[in-house]
């Protein structure tokens, strides 16, 4: 259920950008985005930091977009966001005493203090790395193809690029640690 709360914005997004183009599709994905949160707080009683910082900055951007009738803020949306997680992985060990994805996963995982930096450092530079791959994809990408013709790709790739990549990242992820993950008769 949390998995569809996380892409609700995103598939409204597409869906209306298919439909009505990138204006109502800016407006449809805030909409989606305040459903999002206001959802997963009557469901779960508290607030998920991921969903309201993409909220803000969608409303920014979004608000933006259509206010000047200008897709660029919308493109520059998946890379702030991107940034800030980047950011903000690298930032909490300086207030958590601890690095960020040992913090949310730690009482699921027992890890060597290594291997949470490691895995830290990885989950900082894909964010990073996702936020300079959209922006080249939204701003550089097929520079001679129309206006429209780079939106639409960019919509393509926003929708499916960056989630596949993140999916395979994942992945990748769940290889590395799987090396690391003790088994029941290993603990006990």
């Amino acid at each position: 259920m949390k998995f569809l709360f996380d892409f609700l914005p995103l598939l409204v997004f597409f869906a209306a950008f298919k439909l009505y183009g990138i204006y109502a599709a800016t407006a449809a994905a805030i909409a989606a985005s305040v459903v999002q949160v206001g959802a997963f707080r009557a469901l779960y009683r508290r607030y998920e930091p991921a969903h309201l910082v993409t909220l803000a900055v969608i409303a920014l951007f979004g608000a933006l977009t259509i206010a000047l009738r200008d897709d660029a803020f919308i493109k520059w949306k998946p890379t702030v966001v991107n940034w800030a997680f980047s950011a903000a992985i690298l930032a909490a060990p300086l207030f958590l005493k601890k690095s960020a994805l040992e913090y949310v996963l730690g009482g699921a995982l027992q890890l060597p203090r290594a291997v949470w930096r490691k895995l830290n450092l990885a989950w900082a530079v894909f964010f990073a790395v996702m936020g300079l791959l959209n922006l080249y994809v939204a701003f550089y990408y097929n520079a001679a193809a129309t206006a429209e013709a780079r939106t639409q790709f960019w919509v393509n790739f926003k929708v499916f690029g960056l989630t596949g990549l993140t999916f395979a990242f994942v992945l990748a992820q769940m290889v590395f640690l799987a090396r690391h993950l003790k088994t029941d008769a290993e603990n006990g």
